[in-house]
């Protein structure tokens, strides 16, 4: 007789708000389970690159970004019910407060819409610091401001110990009897995170160790009910398709990967992209020394850190001359963000100390001691260009904090991008063109529009063929 499969579950970790403590629940959450001998996958709501790498870490399982104004929901759907197939268990970390999206009007962009496109329950994380009886009341505004989505359960981070949860229990039994309290996690007792000025270090910045994933666990089987959890979280047979399966390695064009502690942002799904139209992918490390690996015919240069590395790659003289020998040489080069900067004439510094860099493009980049630039952004092809024609539309993120420097108005390349905002406000041109090579601000998720990904390994191919 077959062995019958473990049920499924699945859940939504919200906030009330962005820092209540989603990231540490949801990492302790994952190490628990994870320890129990369940097969976790994570998730994370929103654009964010940092968070899915802890995520990876802690669950042992590449985690995957779920986003309401990127993509579509079927691709979303697709995508989360094709990775739950491998899954006993999928976590889902939201993003700022449960109902924040990108506008005030509607849900949209939100960990809420998600859930529901889902057709999962959100726990909701409720910082109890100095709360009382006000804390059912907050509860209370948010479970019945959507009727139609499903919160099962909260968790109360920083409380002050049993006495205080038994307190905030009582008040949630005699206002909120069908609530359930999961657990309270005391303010005495925190894993914590180190942050910096882009936001939390990068998961290849900070190895987790065995016996921190150790301590998550116990944080959480300590002070929650995680039994209890999972009998509320049962997830149901999936309706509709499921998202295309992960495509095996092709046989078709060697496209190097930048990918390292300054080269670190990039979306999965690209990856999958790329091999699903027949790329072969090579990762190599220029922090690290390395060059491009000499079979490719193409490279991918993504966002991350690159000035907090600047010395280190400005030295690896092979990296920086291969870029340049096969920029004039035509080899197509596509950049992000970091890439960008790390293909400029150099990387200056808040203090004002410059590292050359590769000098494809006529400019360099400075630091900036405040953010350039934040939020979602929607790229329209204005010429033929790595990811294709006129008229097409990618969308994406930017988050940085430097700027084009040594360029005035005018950049001394072609612009190949329009870019403009969420509702197509403020449109400017962007999408630095040089010969093969293209490179913008802009972290594009190409589950957008994967056409983009298709387009670029027909660059390489053709490269590769000598066309």
């Amino acid at each position: 007789m077959a062995e019958r499969s473990r049920p499924k579950h699945s859940f939504l970790i919200a906030g009330t708000h962005s820092g209540c403590g989603k990231t540490t629940v949801s990492l302790g959450l994952m190490a628990a389970f994870r320890a129990r001998g369940l097969r976790v996958q994570p998730f994370k709501v929103g654009p964010d690159f940092i968070d899915p790498g802890l995520h990876a870490q802690i669950s042992g399982t590449e985690s995957r970004n779920l986003d309401g104004w990127m993509l579509g929901r079927s691709y979303n759907t697709g995508l989360f019910r094709r990775l739950l197939e491998g899954a006993d268990l999928g976590i889902v970390e939201g993003v700022m407060g449960l109902f924040d999206g990108y506008e005030g009007g509607s849900e949209s962009g939100s960990s809420a819409e998600m859930a529901k496109w889902l057709d999962i329950p959100a726990v909701l994380v409720v910082d109890a610091r100095s709360m009382a009886r006000s804390a059912a009341a907050l509860v209370h505004g948010f479970t019945s401001f959507d009727p139609a989505l499903r919160i099962c359960g909260v968790i109360f981070n920083n409380i002050g110990g049993p006495a205080h949860l038994e307190y905030l229990k009582e008040a949630l039994g005699s206002t909120l009897p069908g609530t359930a309290v999961i657990g309270g996690i005391p303010r005495e007792d925190p894993i914590r995170i180190p942050e910096r000025h882009l936001g939390l270090v990068t998961a290849d910045e900070m190895k987790l160790s065995e016996s921190y994933r150790d301590r998550l666990a116990g944080l959480i089987e300590r002070n929650l009910d995680a039994d209890l959890l999972l009998s509320l979280t049962r997830y149901g047979d999936a309706t509709g398709p499921a998202g295309q399966a992960t495509a095996a390695e092709g046989s078709g064009p060697i496209i190097g990967v930048a990918r390292d502690a300054a080269f670190c942002f990039y979306y999965p799904d690209n990856f999958e992209l790329l091999r699903s139209a027949g790329a072969r992918l090579r990762f190599f490390s220029p922090v690290a020394g390395e060059s491009i690996p000499g079979e490719c015919s193409g490279l991918y240069l993504g966002g991350g850190y690159p000035e907090l590395f600047a010395g280190a790659i400005s030295e690896n003289s092979g990296f920086l001359g291969a870029v340049r020998d096969l920029a004039s040489r035509g080899m197509p080069i596509y950049a992000e963000c970091g890439g960008l900067m790390s293909l400029g004439r150099y990387i200056e510094s808040t203090d004002g100390k410059r590292f050359p860099m590769a000098g494809v493009f006529p400019f360099g980049t400075r630091m900036l001691s405040r953010r350039k630039a934040l939020g979602y952004t929607e790229v329209v092809l204005r010429r033929e260009c790595l990811l294709g024609g006129p008229g097409r539309t990618i969308r994406g993120h930017e988050f940085h904090y430097s700027e084009i420097a040594g360029a005035g108005e005018d950049p001394g390349v072609p612009l190949a991008y329009e870019l403009r905002g969420r509702k197509h406000e403020s449109e400017r041109p962007e999408g630095f063109q040089a010969g093969s090579v293209l490179a913008s601000y802009v972290h594009l998720h190409w589950g957008s529009c994967p056409e983009a990904a298709v387009s670029f390994v027909e660059h390489c191919a053709r490269w590769e063929n000598g066309l």
